[in-house]
């Protein structure tokens, strides 16, 4: 019997002892488990989860898990307004290409254009205008900016339906260049004409110009002018046996401190800019003088050294017919003024209000520098 009592109590101690081993063994797997597998795994299980019954696409994973936030794009390299982008995807220039609307994107261009030519133009001048582009050749993207509205009569020359055609009334140039060709706007292309409308080109090629343009190195540079009439500025006055010159062929002493408009000098009329020249000429370029009036005295500070960077071709030449139409879009409604005054006053006063903008401007960054004392009165850059 006594036998049969100690069996009983080894039993019970048993099944007493069983349960706590149970624990302490179910404690250390825990510990384990939990060390192996931190909180943090559990919670991108989580989070991945919620992206799988979300169809990738929650509200705000990142306020479940802040530490998510390592991921924020944030590149201050980038250009402006693009930080938050990944690099890769910024695209900060442009062109003016077209495209088609189908069809594989990498195939639409079986030639792309290396140079821009711009005409600011009215449907008076179409024949002159039409000489103009046909000395253009197929590497070249035509531009024109139309001031009196009439874009669709354009279609009656082939070239049109293959140009850009930009229509506001009543602007000049200068407003077209400063609003639609900025710089990355234009940065595919290697030079950019900037023309008037009234040119003769009957002894003018593009691509033998451009030729020339790259053998003498100009950043900025204009087809001399035929002498046959009056020239505002001698030094853009063609010359016979030379291909490009940098100087005005003055008396001696007229010109004695190689300054413009006798040297680093071209006129607006007709002006042919590098890619990089251009992208500086375009933030002088001011948003409210519209005629351009004063550009061409400072144009020097865009081409280094500007002596030998800024010339006139000879050997590709125009004729300056001085048959604008753009004055008669300046009418205004029951006015008799004299339109041909009227813009010629506005040019002058923007001559001045340009003046007098580059020379505070031009004191005010000397000053800064310490290179002149606060109350210095000179001016540095010479104007008409």
């Amino acid at each position: 019997m006594q036998s049969s009592s100690k069996d009983s109590s080894a039993v019970r101690c048993h099944f007493i002892m069983a349960p706590s081993l149970t624990t302490v063994i179910a404690a250390v797997l825990g510990f384990m488990i939990g060390t192996a597998f931190p909180i943090s795994s559990f919670t991108k299980f989580e989070i991945s989860s919620l992206k799988f019954m979300y169809g990738g696409d929650t509200e705000d994973l990142s306020s479940i898990n802040n530490s998510t936030d390592i991921f924020k794009i944030y590149e201050p390299s980038n250009p402006k307004g693009s930080e938050t982008l990944p690099p890769g995807i910024v695209v900060s220039e442009s062109d003016l290409y077209q495209h088609r609307l189908w069809g594989n994107p990498d195939e639409d261009l079986p030639l792309k254009p290396k140079y821009l030519a711009v005409f600011t133009v009215g449907y008076q001048q179409k024949e002159v205008v039409n000489a103009e582009v046909q000395k253009f050749s197929e590497n070249f993207t035509i531009l024109l900016f139309h001031y009196d509205g009439r874009v669709n009569e354009w279609d009656e020359f082939e070239w049109s339906q293959q140009a850009i055609h930009i229509s506001t009334r009543k602007q000049a140039k200068w407003w077209y260049a400063k609003r639609f060709l900025h710089p990355d706007i234009v940065a595919a292309y290697d030079y950019i004409f900037i023309w008037d409308e009234d040119l003769g080109v009957e002894h003018f090629d593009a691509e033998e110009y451009i030729k020339l343009v790259r053998k003498y190195n100009l950043d900025i540079s204009q087809p001399a002018v035929d002498s046959s009439r009056y020239i505002v500025y001698p030094v853009t006055r063609r010359r016979n046996g030379t291909e490009v010159h940098t100087e005005a062929d003055e008396a001696p002493g007229t010109c004695p401190d190689h300054q413009p408009p006798c040297t680093e000098f071209i006129e607006i009329m007709a002006p042919v800019f590098s890619r990089d020249a251009w992208r500086c000429v375009w933030h002088m370029i001011q948003n409210d003088l519209v005629h351009g009036w004063g550009l061409d005295f400072v144009l020097r500070n865009c081409a280094e050294p500007a002596r030998y960077k800024i010339g006139v071709v000879d050997a590709q030449w125009i004729f300056h017919h001085a048959t604008p139409t753009l004055r008669d879009q300046g009418k205004e409604e029951n006015s008799t003024a004299n339109l041909a005054q009227a813009i010629h006053a506005r040019c002058y006063l923007e001559l001045a209000t340009f003046k007098d903008r580059w020379r505070h401007a031009e004191r005010d960054y000397y000053i800064i520098k310490g290179l002149i004392p606060a109350n210095a009165t000179e001016h540095f850059t010479r104007f008409p």
